[in-house]
């Protein structure tokens, strides 16, 4: 219920007011019913507010765990209002808490949900497209449902990196064919499968984005100098067409 309050009631017309999400292109790859996986680039925070807004099914996104369990007021205000926007906690501080939120995803996919993922893991830092975790294709195999790239434009100027307050900035989302992985069934212990999996997965991303793509993981990018000695003087931004 809270859900659905906060998407019509209480921030879902504020967002479309000052916002104006559209999805542009695609929204008809979107199944009326079953399990899915969205699995889309992401450029800012917003992007888990913007994508469930404009579909009519309720999307879930794991959210780090830390949101949920912050003490006084302000903690308690965060479990409540990311509980209401659909996302749950998930605990990557260990291999088995690891495991345990791949756990979880394949759970909400088979229950015939809508799961959010970010193959990336983090926020690009720069705009850029990453590397993927090998997470998605995990859950893809292990739930069997098809996987539905989603590409996030202008969250990232509606929401910057750092910034406190959000920008008017019009959203817009394309959204791409469904990726059936179903002839890797049974192989989900397979590194290598589930490498190529998630290297098509962000091939597709990188097709409906049109963001330069980079083959380092996104953690390990932010973790580098910022010297600027390999770096192009002006990225180009993704452009939704």
């Amino acid at each position: 219920m809270l859900y659905w309050l906060m998407k019509h009631i209480f921030l879902g017309p504020l967002l479309n007011l000052f916002f104006r999400p559209k999805i542009i292109e695609g929204a008809e790859n979107i199944p009326a019913e079953g399990g899915a996986i969205l699995a889309s680039n992401h450029l800012a925070v917003s992007d888990s507010f913007f994508l469930p807004l404009k579909l009519s099914r309720r999307v879930t996104f794991p959210a780090k765990i830390e949101y949920f369990t912050g003490k006084g007021f302000k903690g308690a205000f965060k479990r409540w209002f990311f509980s209401g926007v659909g996302q749950v906690p998930i605990d990557r501080s260990s291999a088995s808490a690891a495991q345990s939120a791949l756990d979880t995803g394949v759970r909400i996919v088979r229950e015939g949900k809508l799961l959010g993922i970010y193959p990336e893991g983090t926020r690009s830092p720069d705009g850029r497209l990453y590397k993927g975790k090998v997470g998605v294709a995990w859950i893809a195999l292990e739930s069997g449902a098809p996987v539905i790239p989603v590409a996030m434009f202008g969250t990232d100027k509606a929401n910057p990196i750092g910034s406190k307050m959000w920008r008017p900035y019009p959203i817009r989302i394309k959204i791409g064919k469904p990726l059936d992985f179903s002839r890797y069934a049974g192989l989900s212990g397979d590194r290598f499968v589930l490498r190529s999996i998630t290297d098509e997965i962000m091939y597709a991303l990188m097709e409906l984005s049109g963001q330069e793509y980079v083959d380092v993981y996104a953690a390990k990018a932010k973790e580098a100098p910022r010297d600027g000695a390999d770096r192009p003087d002006r990225l180009p931004e993704a452009k939704a067409g």
